[in-house]
């Protein structure tokens, strides 16, 4: 109890001990090197279907060539440390500052610094703010690192990739299956560093009915400015076409204007009922414009396009429309 209590303060940990069934964690870890020429993601993690089976997997998602790689392993591979984030996995290991390989046709070793974690008061742990509490969500998420410098090298398919000085964006999700509905972006390349962007819009099951919950923030060099359900923020505007997202939040301080061009995609694994059963699409080239208004002050504070995003549609969009 006191592990489970513990690790609900630090979201990046694993949450998941003592679950045998309908249980999904999964970690994403997103590279770009610093020419951009390579992008990549890895998503190690757990799952456990209704029935107790379960089983540990890496996968990778080249983002330029649009392929993924789902690795299997025994759950009894699975091996994460009590009472900090690290995750072993076979001879493969994944930590806060180090990402080391050794798959079929994947292998090397990345180191990570300057991490933007986001932030973490005891009461209001992590991104889920307060709803890091209620026991019956169906997805938790959590943001290890809105943006890092990466260092260290990869061997991807017999082809070495150097990622020194490139630029990295951790987090994770847990719980049983991914949302009916949403939209989930990120970037951290912008015109200048020191900028990142995440924004997601779901639809999220509640005491027998739903509502549309959202959550975004803007690491801009020095602070963080949150776009959350719970911090007073309102969705103005969600929608998706064939070629774009538009989303608009607005709270006291600030308004926020995004537009995501949508791109090819890579299709991913994603958890139904704690198994990696579901498809997902997702495009890393995609570009996301952004306009950050200071509401007191009548100004923009920032305008830019961040390139090399992630960006997923997924589901039933017509149920988080607005």
């Amino acid at each position: 109890m006191i592990n489970t209590a513990h690790a609900i303060f630090h979201p990046e940990q694993f949450q998941g001990r003592g679950k045998t069934n309908r249980y999904f964690e999964g970690w994403y870890y997103k590279v770009v090197n610093a020419a951009e020429t390579d992008a990549f993601a890895f998503i190690p993690g757990i799952a456990m279907d209704a029935n107790g089976n379960q089983h540990a997997f890496i996968q990778v998602m080249d983002g330029i060539r649009r392929t993924a790689t789902y690795h299997t392993f025994p759950a009894s591979d699975f091996h994460p440390c009590k009472g900090k984030f690290e995750i072993a996995l076979g001879d493969n290991l994944f930590t806060d500052s180090t990402l080391k390989l050794d798959l079929p046709g994947a292998s090397g070793r990345l180191t990570f610094t300057v991490q933007t974690p986001w932030p973490n008061p005891w009461y209001s742990p992590g991104i889920m703010g307060p709803y890091t509490f209620v026991p019956f969500m169906e997805c938790y998420h959590g943001i290890l690192s809105m943006d890092h410098i990466i260092n260290g090298a990869l061997t991807i398919h017999g082809k070495t990739i150097d990622f020194t000085n490139g630029r990295g964006y951790m987090e994770k999700d847990w719980g049983q299956s991914f949302p009916s509905a949403y939209f989930w972006m990120q970037t951290n390349h912008f015109s200048v560093p020191g900028i990142s962007l995440k924004a997601s819009v779901a639809n999220i099951p509640w005491l027998g009915s739903s509502f549309t919950g959202f959550i975004a923030g803007i690491w801009l060099h020095d602070r963080l400015i949150q776009f959350t359900t719970y911090n007073g923020t309102r969705l103005l505007r969600s929608f998706a076409d064939s070629r774009h997202v538009q989303l608009v939040m607005d709270n006291k301080n600030y308004r926020l204007e995004i537009l995501a061009h949508r791109e090819a995609v890579t299709q991913l694994a994603s958890p139904i009922s704690g198994f990696m059963t579901g498809r997902i699409e997702e495009s890393m080239t995609s570009r996301i414009e952004v306009c950050l208004i200071d509401k007191k002050t009548n100004t923009i504070i920032l305008k830019d396009t961040g390139r090399n995003a992630g960006l997923e549609v997924a589901g039933e969009i017509k149920e988080i429309t607005i």
